[in-house]
């Protein structure tokens, strides 16, 4: 029976054009990640505040759970939804379920500016218009099986 070790696991090299569509899926993010960020600016948020607005814009959430879905500290979520109450565009909430917890939700205001925010976003909108209704289901279908 042969054993696996690092080096026999990276010995089977990927074939051109995975690497190829590894290189694509990573500039296709980039370019979405500039798009994103200079439309938050241009709503005069951070991206980090914009992504948390949109998660509010789901349901209300506890801070812990946004850091977690954020991938940053409680901490760092408490100055983000600090800024965002100033500005009017999510407020803090008793839990429905446990009085004694507070969660984020988004404002109608902050409602607004994330839709606004949303629509704003033009990096993949007209690439994808141009694919035929057939040609955006496979690419969902293979984007949701590489998630799965």
């Amino acid at each position: 029976m042969a054993s696996t070790t690092p080096a026999s696991r990276n010995s089977h090299r990927p074939d051109p054009l995975t690497l190829e569509v590894v290189e694509l899926i990573g500039e296709v993010v980039a370019r979405f990640h500039e798009d994103y960020e200079a439309a938050a600016a241009d709503h005069a948020l951070t991206g980090a505040q914009a992504r948390l607005l949109s998660l509010l814009c789901l349901e209300p959430l506890p801070m812990r759970r946004l850091a977690q879905r954020l991938k940053c500290e409680p901490s760092n979520v408490t100055g983000i939804v600090d800024r965002l109450e100033a500005r009017g565009l999510v407020e803090r909430q008793p839990d429905p379920t446990d009085r004694r917890v507070k969660v984020a939700a988004a404002t109608p205001e902050g409602r607004r500016v994330a839709r606004s925010l949303r629509e704003s976003l033009r990096f993949a909108r007209e690439p994808l218009a141009g694919l035929s209704e057939g040609e955006r289901v496979a690419l969902r279908d293979a984007l949701r099986g590489m998630l799965e």
